[in-house]
């Protein structure tokens, strides 16, 4: 198969990041943003406005990524650990490995039959919802996504939603890397706000990581379309006996300790960064 030369620019890409240790960049030309203002964003869905534009955009991208699957362009090969996510009574973090547009998906179509009809929320950038392109414009602006904003303003009001929403018993997706790196295979370190928020709000964090392998399908750019693992490992707890940044950063080592040992035992080889 001929390969994408866009897919291949992001492989070059990646490698470059890697080896300066760049792990909170995006390799994707993002949209580019404008600020998101208090006003701009209805958190809570308080206005029936905005839960008629949830019900729809979540319809629409049920359809959309249904799609993908029956097409065999997103493949969920399996789900390991699902007792590690049941477990945990009331609001909880999820954390993932970010590589692609479809993973929040493969992690929904993991969990929704555990989560007593509630929605899974999900933290995004602010670009992605102020300015992604169709579809994914409508996905990121009402599928139950908490959009990260340059206004202090407007995050004191996303810490508030958090706080509301955990403290109701939802869960909410977060990806501690921050970055998305397109079919990256290895945990990247992860950023610290994950683990701020779980402290700050004494919350459990459920960490996912998501391991691939080739299938037998063609994606169009000259590659194989992946075969998505969930592995649903212990969830991680903040330690009330510490401050809260030793707190933060405890919780931040285990979850990537946690995914890592994945990553080993599945690919059966070292994490080592920087290779040629």
């Amino acid at each position: 198969m001929e390969k994408s030369p866009h897919k291949l620019e992001l492989l070059r890409r990646i490698a470059a990041l890697e080896r300066q240790g760049l792990w909170h960049l995006d390799v994707e030309d993002d949209p580019e943003t404008y600020p998101l203002f208090p006003d701009d964003v209805d958190y809570l869905n308080e206005k029936p406005s905005s839960r008629l534009k949830t019900k729809i955009a979540n319809f629409a991208a049920t359809r959309f990524f249904d799609k993908m699957i029956a097409r065999r362009q997103l493949i969920i090969k399996e789900v390991r650990g699902i007792e590690n996510f049941t477990a945990v009574k009331g609001g909880k973090i999820v954390t993932c490995n970010h590589f692609s547009v479809g993973d929040n998906y493969a992690v929904w179509v993991a969990l929704r039959d555990y989560m007593d009809g509630r929605m899974l929320y999900k933290v995004i950038r602010e670009g992605n919802y102020t300015n992604a392109p169709k579809p994914f414009g409508l996905f990121m602006r009402h599928c139950n996504t908490l959009p990260l904003s340059s206004q202090t303003a407007t995050m004191k009001k996303f810490l508030r939603a958090v706080k509301t929403l955990l403290g109701r018993g939802e869960t909410i997706l977060i990806y501690p890397e921050q970055s998305m790196w397109w079919n990256y295979r290895k945990p990247k370190p992860l950023q610290d706000g994950t683990f701020t928020l779980a402290v700050r709000n004494n919350t459990p964090i459920v960490p996912i990581f998501i391991t691939m392998a080739d299938s037998d399908v063609p994606d169009g750019d000259g590659f194989f379309v992946q075969e998505y693992t969930l592995h649903i490992l212990p969830a991680i707890y903040p330690d009330s006996t510490l401050p809260s940044a030793a707190a933060k950063e405890k919780m931040k080592k285990e979850n990537y300790e946690a995914w890592v040992r994945v990553y080993e035992e599945v690919y059966q080889k070292p994490l080592v960064y920087g290779e040629e």
